[in-house]
Parts: structure tokens; C-alpha cells; sequence
């Protein structure tokens, strides 16, 4: 490999370098990055709204089914048919979002190359 490589990547050899220099490195890149206060509230409100959701589809779909239907917890969660339609909306159109912003980008670069040509 060349020193460039050796460069870029300097947790790959360990051997070749100092490993107090290589860590330096890694944690003033980190450094170099802090989330503000706003970032960081919006940071574990996401985690906690995750696993919230994750807790409730897996109480929904895996124990649900194992207790009486005559239950009282059956009236907090929706129909059993749910558990596949929401996932499968959700994910058509996080698609939806993914290839609009796609096609959006590729576009707009498309656009600025004739403007430049």
C-alpha cells in the first residue's frame, strides 16, 4: 500500500505506527464533531421513541398471541391484521421518500451540467 493509504486508515496498522498516535487521531476527529444540546435532545428522543416502538410491536406480535384473548391487554394493541400492513405501508414509503430525493438530486445535477456545458 501506499503512504497515502497509510495515512487515511491508520487503525489498520497497528504494526506500523504508534498506537497512541493512531487513537489521538481517532478521538480528535471525534472532537470535531460535537452535537449541540438541541441535536442531542432530538438524538434520544428518536432512541426513546425506538424503543418504545420496538417494545410495543414485540409485545404485539410475539406475547400477544400466548395470552387469552379475553384479556384486558388485548385493548391496547390493534388488530393482529395490522401487524403486517404497517410495516409493509411504512416501508412502500420510506421507498416513496428514498426514490423521490433520488430523482430529485439526479435532476438538479443533470440541470446544472447544461448550464455549465
Amino acid at each position: 500500500m501506499s503512504p497515502a493509504h497509510e495515512m487515511e486508515l491508520p487503525f489498520l496498522f497497528w504494526d506500523e505506527m504508534n498506537i497512541s498516535s493512531a487513537l489521538c487521531v481517532h478521538v480528535c476527529v471525534l472532537c470535531c464533531f460535537q452535537a449541540t444540546v438541541s441535536d442531542q435532545f432530538v438524538g434520544y428522543g428518536l432512541v426513546i421513541f425506538s424503543l418504545v416502538l420496538f417494545a410495543y410491536y414485540t409485545v404485539w406480535i410475539i406475547i400477544l398471541p400466548f395470552i387469552e384473548s379475553d384479556h384486558l391487554i388485548h385493548k391496547y394493541f390493534l388488530a393482529r391484521e395490522y401487524s403486517v400492513i404497517i410495516p409493509v405501508v411504512a416501508g412502500l414509503v420510506l421507498l416513496l421518500f428514498i426514490g423521490t430525493f433520488i430523482t430529485i438530486v439526479m435532476w438538479k445535477n443533470q440541470k446544472s451540467d447544461k448550464k455549465s456545458a
